[in-house]
């Protein structure tokens, strides 16, 4: 069941969104609301339809063309809601690997909330734009226990089955217990093992048994056992696991997270984002940003709740 706002439209018509699309691009002036309704009522299949016929039709790369019609943060945010999902995460990586240093805070926001066919299907276009895989390119960027936990999930390995053996869940919660808390040290492998590897069920179930182990969370466990990147990492799995994304306000950051997931867990990150911020992602969006930026991103948000 998705858990997303943006959804594919029911009487999908390709050629009418193309004419429209053309319309707002061509016409004098460009119109903004046609195309911010468009790109935020489609899914990803349907809108990779759209680009496919509209440069049959026009000989020209929609993508290109929003570019050359509008500008700034609103552009990149048209842009990626334009693209396939895989395409996206591929050039945020590439990103996020560029020049001096990496952008760590990305590769664990795009690796640690990817499903296995996710990271397989960003893989192969990461491979085409660079020419070299993306575990090759993360081995020259990453290293120590960071580095082996974000390249196991780029391997996009993870168990798939749905099934939960509570009994397992119980083993493994003992072992991050005997791992972390009950030792002096930490043994950051086991928990690199089971939080990289095990299936999201049995990671929540897992979770729930170490709470009735160890007496408090996995993640307050993980706070204090482990720093920097590692931990930052795996509190990002466990968050992901129970379905909980904080949203940044860079810009970037937002344009990312908010075209990411729109069609995956949106009413559940705004669920979540009220709880913590006793306020409404939709409210905090209106107050942070305005313009076209503003009411793309609320369409996307799709609520004021």
């Amino acid at each position: 069941v998705s858990r997303g706002t943006i959804k594919a439209k029911p009487d999908f018509n390709v050629s009418e969104d193309v004419a429209a699309l053309r319309k707002a691009i061509d016409g004098i002036g460009t119109t903004e609301k046609t195309l911010i309704d468009i790109l935020t009522h489609r899914s990803s299949s349907q809108k990779q339809a759209i680009s496919k016929a509209y440069e049959e039709t026009t000989k020209r790369i929609l993508v290109n063309d929003l570019k050359g019609d509008t500008s700034g943060k609103f552009e990149k945010l048209l842009v990626a809601l334009a693209r396939s999902p895989a395409l996206n995460d591929a050039k945020w990586l590439i990103k996020a690997m560029k020049g001096a240093g990496t952008d760590t805070n990305i590769l664990i926001e795009i690796l640690a909330s990817r499903t296995n066919k996710q990271i397989k299907e960003l893989s192969a276009v990461y491979a085409e734009q660079t020419k070299k895989t993306l575990v090759q390119n993360l081995k020259t960027e990453v290293s120590g226990d960071f580095g082996k936990a974000i390249l196991l999930l780029a391997e996009g390995a993870r168990d798939e089955s749905t099934n939960v053996n509570a009994d397992k869940a119980k083993e493994d919660a003992k072992a991050l217990y005997q791992a972390g808390e009950k030792r002096l040290g930490t043994d950051e492998s086991k928990f690199i093992e089971i939080l990289c590897k095990r299936s999201i069920p049995h990671l929540r179930q897992t979770i729930l048994e170490y709470k009735n182990i160890s007496g408090k969370t996995l993640q307050k466990s993980i706070e204090k056992e482990m720093s920097g990147k590692l931990e930052d990492l795996l509190v990002a799995v466990v968050k992901c696991v129970m379905s909980m994304n904080r949203t940044g306000t860079d810009e970037t950051t937002l344009t990312r997270v908010m075209v990411s997931r729109g069609e995956i867990d949106m009413l559940d990150i705004r669920a979540e984002f009220k709880k913590l911020y006793q306020r409404s992602l939709y409210k905090e969006i209106s107050s942070d940003v305005s313009g076209n930026y503003g009411d793309c991103l609320k369409m996307i948000c799709g609520g004021e709740d």
